[in-house]
């Protein structure tokens, strides 16, 4: 299994909670079970400049998108990805109340935590796009060739222009 060598911390309360992150933008993250969660590998990497950022990236990130953010700090795969993925949104100006991060945890049947059965979030990171009133749009699993931003961004295109 690819993340059998991490630890969840323990799950705690629900919890929703708005942390501040490095740009002064802010994203929703909602607790998992018990105890208190939060997703903090999402908050912007503060060594990505904005200008780093494709352009064309970064106007398809910034439409009327509601993300939905599945991860664990504890993920390797996550604390490699969602910092940049979070710096992206940042400097594509996504407001913070269109960012849901939801930690997740490793069960005994899997990943568990806030929308993971309603999503079938099996692997993460997980991030579901949706237009305001909750059609999914595009969804990242994990990995990819490119980053989550970019990615995003080509599937984003490919709805356009089938729209």
């Amino acid at each position: 299994m690819r993340h059998g060598g991490c630890r969840p911390p323990p799950c705690g309360v629900v919890v929703h909670d708005t942390r501040p992150v490095a740009t002064g933008a802010s994203f929703k993250s909602y607790g998992a079970v018990s105890g208190s969660m939060t997703l903090e590998t999402l908050e912007p990497d503060p060594e990505v400049d904005a200008s780093a950022h494709d352009d064309e990236v970064l106007a398809a990130l910034d439409g009327e998108y509601v993300y939905k953010v599945w991860g664990g700090d504890w993920c390797v795969d996550c604390q490699t990805q969602l910092p940049a993925f979070g710096a992206a949104l940042a400097a594509a100006g996504v407001p913070e109340e269109r960012i849901e991060g939801y930690p997740v945890t490793k069960g005994p049947d899997g990943k568990e935590g806030p929308g993971v059965e309603a999503y079938d979030v099996e692997l993460i990171p997980t991030v579901v796009v949706e237009t305001p009133d909750g059609e999914e749009l595009a969804r990242f699993v994990e990995a990819a060739n490119v980053p989550i931003a970019a990615f995003l961004a080509r599937e984003l295109a490919d709805v356009g222009a089938t729209a």
